[in-house]
């Protein structure tokens, strides 16, 4: 096949249909296993019945849509929940083993074998909760070889409980399609979920590949570009690298959020993370056990002076954070209460801001509001209507510290800021280390790119040692040859 011709054909499989894409799978007696959907999800091995030339693909289709039989054949999650991860993978683990065990030796030398499963809450006849669900594939890409896994969890936003069912049935032959003939390019697999669908109808927050045929495949970077295309305003992963689903983290916890660029992460930061997290524990209605502490990177944070977001820069200071036992949060909220907002549809316990000084003033600057229709009015119902408080940490300024208590806002707002003060919605950080009050993150940066002395004094030790061993933020290493990282940086002291 020429180079043209095999172009041509890429472009068209990316743009192949809902029934196009079932029926290619059909056609391709390789590729056989089953369905196991609960809930809403049923349309999903309806679109390959309705293809033609399933029984090429499909050995087994159920529905344990009883609470009894979905627990007598998957086992009880010990969060008592149906719609969650847990559920999901059981699915999977009971699903792929039975149909090795059954199949394997009859079909292993010709079949890669798959199981999907999903579990799915759609809207309710009253139209009262939050539809979402957990989709997972687990399949091989060779006969007899190791699986694979990919699982998303998602967000049905039709009003309407038919069209969430259609939807969902799109998005799973989505899934099935870019498992088997996208696996080369992640990316182009992620893009491809949203074929015939829109994302006004879906969000999807949370997609891991695991497996041998996805080794290279860095979750973190999945989502980051969950946010940067706008399959969702949220993603979330853990200091291990895992990706997270924002829900099944925060569910009845509170959140206490950090916003920083952290590049680099420095001492004010841990101090503020410290100060704000006892700080907030102390706070009588905060459960101590079920706090949740999260270090924030918005995606205006992320991007350069080109305004284009530098992979391997968001990676590098990812693997600080992580490396310090941080859990990190990507959002597309510049304006902290679109993240309150957000943050209140998951929980309605306490939540903390730990915010530097100068954030105070941004909060109280119309200009960030005139989007909307009641200005900064609304956006302070939004901010503040909930269960939260905002935690100051205080900045040096012509030799003042500068904290809630010195801070003047516009005068027409001064009885709001008041109100605020009086009803304990804001409170400056104590204990704090004044020694931090003098660093400065963006000259910290230069003076890491140039090499000069003086910046190691702003920045935890652990911190050091993974900008020199690994050269990050432009840090000047001379490469050479037979030399490792670490014994260049060595030298260099």
């Amino acid at each position: 096949m020429s180079k043209k011709a095999s172009a041509m054909e890429t472009i068209y499989e990316k743009n192949l249909g809902t029934k196009q894409k079932a029926l290619r799978i059909n056609l391709n007696k390789q590729i056989y296993g089953c369905f196991a959907e609960i809930g809403a999800g049923q349309d999903v091995a309806a679109n390959f019945f309705k293809a033609g030339g399933a029984s090429n693909t499909i050995a087994k289709t159920m529905s344990a849509y009883d609470m009894t039989f979905s627990d007598a054949i998957y086992g009880v999650m010990e969060n008592g929940r149906y719609v969650c991860e847990p559920r999901l993978m059981s699915m999977l683990d009971h699903e792929y083993g039975l149909l090795i065990e059954r199949l394997g030796e009859k079909r292993g030398e010709t079949s890669t074998f798959f199981a999907f499963s999903d579990t799915v809450a759609a809207l309710n006849y009253h139209k009262t909760n939050d539809a979402h669900g957990w989709m997972g594939v687990r399949f091989q890409l060779t006969p007899k070889g190791g699986y694979n896994d990919i699982i998303i969890h998602v967000k049905m936003l039709d009003n309407d409980n038919v069209l969430q069912h259609q939807a969902l049935g799109t998005l799973g032959v989505n899934l099935m399609y870019g498992c088997y003939f996208y696996n080369k390019d992640p990316e182009a697999l992620l893009l491809s979920l949203m074929d015939d669908l829109s994302k006004d109808r879906i969000q999807i927050d949370m997609i891991r590949f695991e497996g041998p045929d996805f080794k290279e495949v860095d979750n973190r970077l999945m989502s980051l570009r969950l946010v940067s295309y706008g399959f969702s305003d949220i993603a979330l992963f853990g200091a291990d690298g895992k990706n997270l689903q924002p829900s099944e983290v925060l569910f009845r916890k509170h959140a206490l959020v950090l916003r920083g660029r952290f590049r680099p992460l420095v001492n004010v930061h841990l101090d503020m993370l410290e100060t704000g997290r006892k700080q907030f524990m102390r706070e009588p209605d905060v459960e101590k056990d079920k706090v949740v502490v999260l270090s924030e990177i918005t995606l205006q944070g992320l991007k350069q002076a080109d305004a284009e977001i530098d992979e391997k820069d968001f990676l590098d200071r990812v693997d600080i954070l992580c490396s310090l036992g941080q859990m990190v949060m990507i959002s597309n909220y510049q304006e902290y209460y679109k993240l309150v907002a957000y943050l209140s549809k998951i929980t309605k316990l306490k939540m903390g801001l730990i915010i530097g000084y100068p954030n105070l003033e941004y909060i109280f600057e119309e200009k960030h509001y005139t989007d909307l229709p009641g200005g900064i009015l609304e956006s302070f119902a939004t901010l503040f209507s909930r269960n939260l408080k905002l935690f100051v940490y205080p900045t040096q300024q012509n030799n003042n510290i500068m904290n809630s208590m010195r801070f003047t806002p516009p005068i027409h707002l001064l009885d709001l800021y008041r109100y605020l003060i009086a009803n304990n919605k804001i409170e400056d950080i104590h204990h704090y280390n004044e020694k931090n009050l003098t660093i400065n993150t963006d000259k910290t940066l230069e003076l890491i790119k140039q090499g000069e002395e003086g910046w190691e004094e702003n920045v935890p030790d652990e911190v050091i040692k993974m900008i020199k061993d690994r050269c990050l933020f432009g840090f000047p290493c001379v490469v050479v040859p037979g030399m490792s990282k670490q014994d260049m940086a060595t030298e260099e002291k």
